[in-house]
């Protein structure tokens, strides 16, 4: 493991893993992986010997004496003492000194000991998220994939592959009629400042609603329509206006809520609007393309309705109009052929799953998805109510999310004043920002991204449990530590502590699994991994705050060691409260 410092040493149960893989396949004649995990009964246990055995047809408790006897070269220097329990599993206490030296080489390691992937693993990943649409207020429904999305960017960037951010907003289509004759009705400079102050619901609504009670104007929407697929230069322009209006709007709610998406990562619906005949054309080539019900779709196999006949996917409907199937599939062509994509990562919610399959075995079946690159999709289930239904607001309507941010900071305010009444107004409200958009994003983030989460104020905003205001409490409480010691941080730094009790032990092992929790969080696009992680972590440091003296520690020599293992602490929490886009105060 290499970070940007230099040498990092790698997680304690990783290398023990890799230290016993080839003794392993020695023994068993063909590659086996240990389970290495933590125990109760010593720093972690290794539940090899019981699959081998069976595998050998012998005792248990033997082949873990031969497979201890095979690996005490391999375990030199990394674990002190070993023991045979129980039926024939294997408890490992790691040597006290490469405990320390990993935590000092986490602490003066630029990465935090998170390695980067080899050069040729190096991958271009394109994350495809957020989403929202144009003329339109994110809601919270959007929520989900901006979070989860940014969360996956950061990760990706963290472990070192190139990442290309997309933010595929809805731009074109039959709405966008009825929204530029509702601008020009209005005047561009009125339409302007309605848009300017955040009203694009007001905006949108007024339109449908002249749409819908009014003939004249529905007629000229539809035609304006058949000006802008037409590419009317006045038209157009009109449409630009539009989009860049909602684009600032986009890009203020991103910065609040503290996401890295900018303007620039705008590739809507229109910017495929070129490749649409290309799609149908390649798919006519390569024999794929048959008409059905005066559509021409394709048949990918695999799938069917309820009937159990063939499902298509339709690429052109009957009157020559394309739909989100052909635009999907010319995403596809353009982020592998000229964006060279290795890893297309679509964060969309669960109910597209099918559609996305069929997207991608299609794009398959035509050769635009090679076995080189990955597509996969991101699901991710509801934010509920109490009642366990679509949150929504009082009206009924989806909750907007400028009004959920601000409602989360106004909660987080009264929670901070009565956690800190001593800050200045200006840092309290700095705090409550922080706190308050924290708690939104890691109630999200720390829930398994498949299922649905109740929307909880009390719980998301505690300060106990698993939320963000734990982690970043357990930061600042690190950070005052110093500050009463008067002493700076970096002053311990690379320290290799004396871990002589089991809390420090405990919080020493769970410091060396920060470099799995982010690679295993890259790898299978789960952001709960590393949230679980993080609260381990903070949950080790209280455990070690509250039976291990630091400033009163019995030596000198005692509390720096103690100071050492805060200060990597705090690292490893702001490192890791960054990648899932949360802030770490200094104070609370």
């Amino acid at each position: 493991m290499v970070g940007q410092n230099g040498p990092a040493m790698a997680d304690p149960l990783t290398t023990v893993t890799q230290a016993l893989l080839p003794v392993l396949e020695r023994l068993a004649g063909a590659p086996t992986d240990p389970v290495v995990r933590p125990s109760d009964h010593a720093d972690m246990q290794v539940n090899a010997a019981l699959p081998l055995a069976k595998a050998l047809g012998r005792p248990p408790r033997e082949v873990a004496a031969e497979l201890l006897e095979a690996a005490s070269d391999a375990l030199a220097g990394i674990v002190a003492t070993t023991e045979i329990a129980g039926p024939g599993f294997i408890n490992l206490t790691l040597d006290s000194e490469f405990l320390a030296a990993t935590v000092s080489s986490i602490a003066t390691d630029g990465d935090l000991g998170v390695a980067r992937v080899s050069a040729s693993d190096i991958a271009t990943v394109i994350v495809d998220y957020s989403a929202p649409n144009v003329a339109k207020e994110m809601h919270v429904g959007h929520l989900r994939s901006t979070v989860i999305g940014d969360c996956l960017v950061r990760v990706f960037e963290a472990v070192g592959h190139r990442v290309i951010r997309e933010n595929h907003i809805g731009d074109w289509g039959t709405p966008f009629g009825m929204l530029i004759e509702h601008l020009t009705d209005l005047g561009e400079d009125a339409a302007a400042r309605e848009l300017g102050v955040g009203d694009l619901d007001g905006f949108y609504k007024a339109a449908r609603r002249k749409f819908d009670e009014d003939p004249t104007f529905a007629d000229r929407a539809r035609h304006r329509v058949v000006m802008l697929q037409g590419g009317d230069d006045e038209t157009l322009r009109l449409w630009r206006r539009l989009v860049a209006e909602s684009a600032t709007y986009f890009d203020a709610v991103y910065r609040r809520l503290g996401v890295r998406l900018a303007p620039e990562d705008i590739v809507g619906e229109s910017a495929y609007n070129a490749l649409l005949p290309e799609v149908v054309e390649r798919l006519e080539a390569a024999g794929l393309l048959v008409e059905s019900e005066g559509a021409e779709v394709v048949f990918p196999p695999g799938f069917t309705n309820r009937d159990g006949d063939p499902l298509p996917l339709i690429i052109r409907k009957g009157d020559g109009g394309y739909n989100y199937a052909s635009t999907d599939l010319a995403c596809v062509i353009d982020r592998v052929e000229r964006l060279g994509g290795h890893r297309l990562v679509y964060v969309v919610g669960a109910p597209q799953a099918q559609h996305l399959q069929m997207v991608f075995a299609v794009a398959a079946q035509a050769g635009w998805l090679p076995e080189s690159v990955r597509a996969e999709h991101v699901a991710f289930g509801n934010v509920l109510g109490s009642d366990r239904k679509m949150l929504k607001s009082r009206s009924g309507d989806a909750v907007k999310l400028s009004a959920l941010l601000d409602e989360a900071v106004e909660r987080a305010s009264v929670a901070v004043a009565q956690k800190n009444p001593d800050l200045d107004a200006d840092a309290q409200a700095a705090v409550a920002r922080s706190v308050g958009i924290g708690a939104i994003k890691y109630a999200d983030l720390s829930n398994d991204r498949v299922k649905d989460y109740v929307f909880d104020w009390d719980r998301m905003l505690a300060f106990d449990g698993n939320t963000a205001p734990y982690l970043q409490y357990a930061h600042a409480r690190i950070n005052s530590i110093f500050r009463r010691a008067g002493i700076e941080r970096s002053s311990v730094r690379g320290r290799r502590p004396d871990l002589g009790t089991a809390a420090e032990r405990a919080l020493a092992l769970t410091l060396g699994g920060f470099d799995t929790a982010v690679h295993d969080t890259a790898a299978r696009a789960t952001p709960h991994r590393l949230c679980g992680y993080l609260y381990d972590l903070a949950s080790a440091f209280t455990t070690f705050y509250e039976q291990c003296p630091v400033l009163r520690a019995e030596t000198d020599s005692r509390r720096d060691d103690r100071l050492a293992l805060c200060d990597v602490t705090a690292s490893v929490l702001e490192r890791g409260l960054g990648l899932l886009g949360i802030d770490a105060p200094e104070q609370m």
